[in-house]
């Protein structure tokens, strides 16, 4: 049953059209993703359907009791709310026992002798139990607590951007609506709670429309994709997996009938040009029709960096920290940490939310003094450093003046130069977008730009502070393409599971309590052993404390088995070695990157039971020559 439908939606913004008379409708129960490259209206959209702007012509229906929840990028919050004032502040009775209750307890914390504050707690407690509120209180706090957010009782504003977003997000899911709306849930997340978000929006009884850059979030959680493309709206069945298959053929099919529409107006324009007579009215239509047909417009070419970009040369040594050390505020981040960035290195940097990520970023580029131990910089690093918030711009430069500023070409390994013009195209500004004043920019268009302000300075090693933020799902497979195509060396600090997995090979993980590892590997790996740690931890503290049966030798099928068992582990990892290189090779090509990745998957699965059947029969070996 549709909750939500829309027909013939306009908008223009400028000379910018971003609704031609585009039409949908939301069905109960639905999880649509809303995806397209920033600055094609998808918040503008959101916008549209909370209430919060409108268009110029079209119309939205839905019933009169149909109710929304709006997560929006930046949340607003009034003056001195609390994170429990906030997820309370709505309006149905549970809500209002909750509030009432919870300024009742803090009345009697501050004041536990007054009988005034006794007796009206007591009443409340009543009022809670008549309103059957007490599992919306433990479901609300453990929300919070999962958020990360424990300070239930200071004020929002007091809070960090992150927090303040994560306060919001706990009030969408603790009231549940016919369509929660959110706008980048998952920005200022870490993994861990990246996770549990997926899960909890698996369960939310409403219908769910969000617009979100996580590829795996918006893998497993949506069910349907709406793309925002130049004014127009296409809806694909499936999640983001099915959406790159069923996109690519919807392109194809289009430059085939592009190719067609090409050929036979060579044709119609080949008869004109003989001179034939149109004096009829047949062939005066013939002509309107070469006229009409010359004024069509085709499918816009899909930019990608398919060019090697070059850079200042690397020499041998780029970033060594020995013993370093770091305190904030009495908290200590990190202590003796020893570490070697070598060139080439692609090194992410994953963690919790304040686990010092950034700060071993700001220390590695000399940003930052360590409290003890040294950071010693190669004499040939050139570090460009994308941050979280990048510095301001001249909102009155137009973009292409912006990115001139830094450089008028850039050099490739061949010795070729690409033009800033050029440039700004693969990053997906069109040559007229050029001309447009930084301030006409959206949030996301304006992240695009300083990337390449950045990239624009041709630097030997790229330190990125969670760069996927705000960028569009085409935007990230534009930097994905560039930076496994760049030469030197990486380190990003990211919780974009699906970037980490495609540019890191290495990575740096903040576990908490000061534990840093190092791990040779992409984060998928990473999660993986982490899981089978667990399960082996687990299954060790509750097996039970017997001996295992020994045996006095392996079978005869078991010993065939070890004896080739090595030689197929290194065969797979050479053939998962050669499919990673294949998927980098696949560049734009969103198609043939999806089928060498599912095939990627299938081996590393083969691999990981090679791996356990090693291990499982390596220990019958060590339990034999023991006995």
């Amino acid at each position: 049953m549709s909750i939500l439908d829309t027909e013939d939606l306009v908008k223009t913004y400028g000379d910018q059209i971003l609704f031609d008379h585009i039409s949908f409708s939301v069905s109960e129960g639905e999880r649509i993703g809303l995806i397209g490259v920033n600055g094609t209206g998808k918040s503008t959209l959101l916008n549209v359907i909370a209430g919060r702007d409108s268009v110029e012509s079209g119309t939205l229906r839905h019933a009169n009791a149909f109710r929304f929840a709006y997560l929006p990028q930046t949340p607003v919050f009034d003056p001195g709310v609390t994170a429990l004032d906030y997820i309370y502040g709505g309006a149905s009775p549970i809500m209002a026992a909750l509030r009432s209750y919870e300024r009742a307890l803090e009345d009697l914390e501050n004041d536990p002798s007054n009988q005034a504050f006794q007796e009206k707690l007591l009443d409340r407690q009543q009022k809670m139990d008549q309103a059957g509120a007490w599992e919306a209180e433990a479901a609300a706090k453990n929300i919070l607590t999962r958020l990360g957010i424990h300070d239930f009782h200071t004020p929002v504003q007091e809070f960090s951007g992150g927090q303040k977003k994560r306060v919001a997000l706990a009030r969408a899911l603790i009231q549940p609506e016919d369509l929660l709306i959110l706008d980048e849930p998952t920005n200022h997340l870490d993994n861990d709670t990246i996770d549990w978000l997926e899960e909890a929006l698996g369960q939310y009884p409403g219908a769910l429309l969000m617009v979100t850059h996580d590829r795996y979030f918006l893998n497993r959680v949506t069910k349907k994709i709406f793309e925002l493309d130049h004014g127009h709206l296409y809806i694909y069945d499936g999640n983001y997996e099915l959406y790159l298959e069923k996109k690519a053929e919807r392109e194809e099919q289009a430059s085939a009938d592009e190719a067609k529409h090409q050929n036979q107006l060579r044709r119609e324009l080949a008869w004109l040009r003989r001179g034939a007579k149109a004096r009829s009215t047949k062939q005066k239509a013939r002509v309107e029709r070469v006229h009409e047909m010359q004024e069509q417009k085709g499918p816009e070419a899909k930019q990608s960096v398919d060019i090697a970009i070059g850079s200042k040369r690397l020499g041998k040594k780029v970033i060594e920290a020995k013993n370093i050390s770091k305190s904030f505020d009495g908290r200590k981040l990190f202590g003796g940490l020893d570490l070697l960035v070598t060139p080439g290195a692609r090194l992410g940097i994953i963690g919790g939310n304040g686990s010092g990520k950034t700060t071993l970023l700001n220390l590695l580029a000399g940003r930052l003094k360590p409290d003890a131990g040294t950071v010693d910089i190669g004499e040939t690093v050139k570090i460009g450093y994308y941050t979280q918030e990048h510095a301001e711009m001249n909102e009155e430069l137009t973009v292409i003046d912006y990115i001139k500023e830094t450089a008028q070409v850039m050099r490739t390994d061949d010795g070729q130069q690409v033009t800033a013009e050029q440039m700004l195209e693969r990053f997906l500004f069109s040559r007229p977008r050029q001309h447009t004043l930084i301030r006409k920019l959206s949030g996301g268009e304006r992240k695009r730009l300083y990337l390449l302000h950045i990239l624009m300075q041709e630097p030997n090693v790229l330190f990125l502070d969670e760069p996927t933020n705000d960028l569009d799902t085409e935007t990230l497979t534009i930097l994905e393409d560039y930076l496994l195509q760049f030469p030197g060396t990486i380190l990003a600090v990211s919780h974009d599971r699906y970037f980490l997995d495609r540019v890191a090979g290495s990575l740096i993980a903040f576990e908490g309590n000061g534990i840093i590892r190092r791990f040779e590997g992409d984060y998928s790996e990473y999660v993986a052993l982490k899981k089978t740690v667990e399960t082996t931890i687990k299954k060790g503290l509750s097996a039970p404390a017997q001996p295992a049966p020994k045996k006095k030798k392996l079978t005869y099928k078991e010993q065939q088995e070890w004896n080739g068992i090595e030689d197929r582990i290194a065969a797979l990892e050479e053939h998962v070695d050669e499919l990673k290189k294949a998927i980098a090779g696949a560049g734009s090509d969103a198609g043939k990157a999806q089928e060498l990745y599912t095939q990627q998957q299938t081996a590393e699965a083969e691999l990981d039971r090679a791996m356990d059947r090693w291990t499982e029969l390596s220990l019958k070996l060590e339990e034999i020559e023991k006995g």
